[in-house]
């Protein structure tokens, strides 16, 4: 349930009632405490992006391009749009387009829909803020991306877990929870579904193709009483190491009018530009740019003018091509890993990912991975640090599991993370 914030509260600290709902990231705030007290520690918690992977050369080569005309030059230190520079935008369609193998008729896409942002994480916000007044509910698997938790906490809204399993959310789960929403009077506060499509953060799944279209279905069909959106996140479409491609949630939804598709170049390039983009149904655009406007007015034009550069330039799937290669590697030493030291254990499962940047690990239930429980120091004083799983469940619905862990491999050494893992397993037996 959402946090009430009584007059007493908020005055008395002269904040608003967002601010008292936005609380604190307790989680954050423990593990970089820990990192800065102890930098040896091996952090299989951060999901940063390697730093030895980050494309200098390639953005060099792109700002060069973007710097030797003068004109474009000029017009990238200039104020843009807010709905974002016109090539990117153009550029980000078609490529989704050609990932999807689809037209723009065929899904009644264009460009016009699509809005670029500073990331995908202020898109994510920006909606909320559109869509949800405090007490509106989001439907999210339990696990989900906790820091899009956080971002609905913090405009008050209440996020309902449904179970998910290897192949994503799971549509009977989602049926269930509708229509008990019903029965309770509340199906009109549920404004949306929330799915990572591709290698989710935390669990490392992705939604099978045949779950995709059920999901744009039972949207749909459950809009009687107001409108229900999919929001599809799809952060880590780019990070598949293993296996074919799927395609995204919005090549289900031809109409255009169910599913808010939103992507970024973070994870697949530079999470320091910054860049992030949602092709948007007809009803949000004018409300969203709204909203956008009054806070930015227009996301930064220099980054967009070189992101632009990177995808004509050819240089953004070169980058990808290498990307993957090493973090293949890492997602191979980290599943080595665990068969060597924790497959012994018994209890202890996990998921085996092809893409992403996630593992998600399940311990034996006796086992409390939260930062007050007895792994989690001692998996520190053994020299490693992870995310307790409990942070990546919302807040009603399927409750959440206390014996979870959410490795990330992303910014470690291939050797490293086998250190980190042996580590680990070092910790859960003493715990044993």
């Amino acid at each position: 349930m959402i946090q009430k914030a009584t007059p007493t509260m908020s005055n008395k600290r002269g904040l608003s009632r967002r601010a008292e709902w936005a609380g604190g990231e307790p989680i954050a705030n423990v593990l970089m405490t820990r990192t800065l007290a102890q930098p040896e520690l091996i952090s299989l918690a951060a999901g940063f992006v390697d730093q030895q992977t980050l494309p200098v050369e390639p953005t060099r080569r792109a700002l060069d391009a973007v710097w030797s005309d003068a004109g474009r030059a000029r017009a990238a230190l200039q104020y843009g749009t807010t709905i974002g520079y016109p090539p990117l935008r153009e550029a980000v369609l078609e490529r989704m387009l050609r990932a999807d193998g689809k037209t723009a008729d065929s899904l009644n896409a264009s460009a016009d829909r699509v809005v670029v942002t500073a990331g995908s994480n202020q898109l994510l916000f920006l909606l909320g803020d559109v869509l949800f007044d405090p007490g509106d509910m989001v439907i999210c698997g339990a696990p989900s991306y906790f820091v899009y938790l956080g971002s609905l906490g913090n405009i008050g809204a209440r996020t309902v877990g449904v179970e998910i399993d290897e192949h994503g959310l799971v549509p009977d789960a989602i049926e269930q929870t509708l229509a008990r929403l019903q029965s309770a009077g509340e199906l009109a506060r549920v404004k949306a579904i929330y799915v990572t499509t591709y290698y989710d953060n935390p669990s490392g799944v992705s939604v099978s193709a045949e779950r995709r279209a059920a999901l744009v279905e039972i949207a749909r069909r459950w809009s009687h009483e107001g409108k229900i959106y999919v929001i599809e996140d799809t952060a880590y479409r780019e990070l598949r190491y293993y296996g074919d491609d799927i395609a995204s949630l919005r090549s289900f939804d031809p109409e255009g009018e169910t599913v808010i598709h939103t992507g970024t170049f973070s994870k697949s390039y530079s999470p320091g530009i910054r860049v992030g983009w949602g092709l948007l149904p007809p009803a949000l655009i004018t409300p969203v740019l709204a909203e956008k406007g009054n806070i930015d007015f227009g996301s930064p034009n220099l980054n967009q003018t070189l992101m632009a550069a990177v995808l004509e330039m050819g240089l953004f799937d070169e980058h990808v091509e290498r990307l993957r290669d090493g973090y293949r590697a890492k997602l191979d030493a980290t599943l080595a890993a665990a068969d060597e030291f924790f497959a012994p254990i018994d209890g202890v499962t996990w998921v085996r990912p092809t893409g992403g940047l996630y593992v998600w690990l399940r311990l034996p239930d006796a086992i409390d991975t939260g930062i007050d429980g007895p792994l989690f120091d001692r998996a520190a004083k053994e020299g490693m640090l992870y995310v307790p799983g409990e942070y990546c469940y919302p807040t009603e619905g399927t409750p959440p599991r206390k014996n979870m862990i959410r490795l990330s491999y992303g910014i470690q050494s291939c050797e490293s993370i086998h250190r980190g893992i042996e580590a680990l397993a070092r910790a859960i037996r003493q715990v044993l």
